[in-house]
Order: C-alpha cells, then sequence, then structure tokens
C-alpha cells in the first residue's frame, strides 16, 4: 500500500534510529525543508526542481528509490489540489530570452526606427537648400569623426558579468551584489538563457547542476549534480561553491 512520500521517507528514517538533526548533517538539508517534506508541505519548500533535488537526496541517504519517490511528486504536482506550480519562464521575462530565432517583435521596433530616421532626413534636406553643410553638426562630427581603436570601445565595465543557460529543467534564485534577485527562484526550461547580468558579485542556488554558467565570457565550472548546488560568485570571476546553509533561497 502506498503511504505517500512523505510518510515513506519518515518510516525509511526511524527504521535506521536517525534523527532530523543527523540527516541535515550528513547531506547539507536544513531540518526544516526535511521536515516539511516528511510532513508533505510542499508550500514551504523554495520550487519543483529544487524540491525534487531534496526528495531525491533525502530518499537516496535513506537507501530508497529517489527517482520513483521524485516521480511520484511529478503525479502529485499535476494533480488537481495537489502541490502548487512553481513559477516558470513563461513568458520569457526581460533579461531572459530563449535560444533561436529573434521575437517578431524586434521587428517592428526596427520598422518605427528607420522610419524616424527618414523624417529627420526629409526635414535636413528640405531645409538646407542643397547644401551639405546644412546636415545638423552633431551628425557631421559622428559622421566625420574617425572611429575608435576597439580597445577604447570596449573598455572593461566594473563587476563581473554572468550568463546562464539551462541545459534541462533547473530552479534558479540568482541575488546581485545588493541581495537583489536577478532570478527570482524560477525554473528555466532547457534552452532558456538567463542575461547577461552584471553585478560586483553574485549569490546563485540551483535546484541542480543542469545550466552553463559563462561568466565574462568564459565558461565556469558549475558541478554536475541531480541534488541542488549554490555559488558565490566573486569580482574575480572566481566560484566559491556554497553549503545549503549557505545560499539565497529567494524567499
Amino acid at each position: 500500500m502506498d503511504i505517500g512520500i512523505g510518510p515513506t521517507l519518515r518510516e525509511a528514517r526511524n527504521r535506521r534510529k536517525l534523527d532530523l538533526a543527523e540527516a541535515e548533517a550528513a547531506i547539507k538539508i536544513r531540518v526544516r525543508y526535511l521536515q516539511a517534506i516528511e510532513n508533505e508541505e510542499w508550500d514551504a519548500l523554495p520550487g519543483g526542481a529544487y524540491t525534487r533535488g531534496f526528495i531525491r537526496t533525502y530518499a537516496s541517504y535513506l537507501g530508497l528509490d529517489g527517482d520513483r519517490l521524485v516521480d511520484d511528486y511529478r503525479r502529485a504536482e499535476a494533480e488537481p489540489g495537489g502541490e502548487r506550480v512553481p513559477k516558470r519562464v513563461e513568458p520569457v521575462p526581460t533579461g531572459m530570452r530563449r535560444s533561436g530565432p529573434p521575437l517578431t517583435g524586434r521587428l517592428l521596433v526596427a520598422a518605427v526606427c528607420l522610419g524616424l530616421v527618414a523624417i529627420v532626413v526629409g526635414i535636413a534636406l528640405a531645409g538646407g537648400d542643397g547644401d551639405s553643410s546644412s546636415v545638423p553638426s552633431a551628425a557631421k562630427n559622428e559622421r566625420d569623426e574617425p572611429a575608435k581603436p576597439e580597445g577604447e570601445m570596449t573598455a572593461a565595465k566594473p563587476g563581473v558579468a554572468m550568463r546562464l543557460e539551462a541545459t534541462a529543467e533547473v530552479w534558479v534564485c540568482l541575488l546581485d551584489a545588493n541581495g537583489v534577485p536577478l532570478v527570482d527562484g524560477q525554473i528555466l526550461e532547457e534552452g532558456v538563457e538567463a542575461g547577461p547580468f552584471r553585478s560586483k558579485d553574485f549569490e546563485i542556488a540551483l535546484g541542480n547542476g543542469s545550466v552553463a554558467m559563462v561568466v565574462d565570457g568564459e565558461r565556469a565550472e558549475v558541478a554536475e549534480s541531480s541534488s541542488p548546488v549554490g555559488y558565490r560568485v566573486e569580482t574575480s570571476g572566481e566560484l566559491i561553491a556554497l553549503e545549503e546553509g549557505e545560499r539565497p533561497d529567494c524567499e
């Protein structure tokens, strides 16, 4: 008889005569989250992908089939009256985009810009009696000014730049140096990109390791993991792994 995800985990833990504090020390998942899983209080957990990682890790620690329990959780999540549906990036918010052709709305913006340019040129020609000196001085200067060396045009900005791309479904909480959420506890579907973002540094929590992270143009090494991971991204671009209790949770 199926007794549910939480009771199954609690029974396995009690069979091994373990308390929640011992489990927390072993798998680095907070007691309050473990307790919420055992009580099936899904609203007390960060999000779908994060919750699945917790269940899989906890079940494996107790010698259970983590994948089966995660499948049970997925079914409960999809059932009417089941677990709340986590926030998903749909439609793609500002700062995030899917890999593929540009959005058609950009064509409209480009057309409007071209129309404005045509109007400005028409006014200049009409008022200048054919004399090229009537072209606005700002436009002339911009046209006549020699191109800047590439090094000057790409002067380094302060801070560190980061871009993410989900290689599979992944829950993400990304904070800038001021603690402002840039990705606010959202699930990114496979192929969805977030960023680029720039800040003095970042803190990030991931429901699993299914993300490609580019820091200042260089691919960062994110641990391959089916369980939650987290990092602090320093100004130097260095990644420092964060323990479960140190990671942001976007709550």
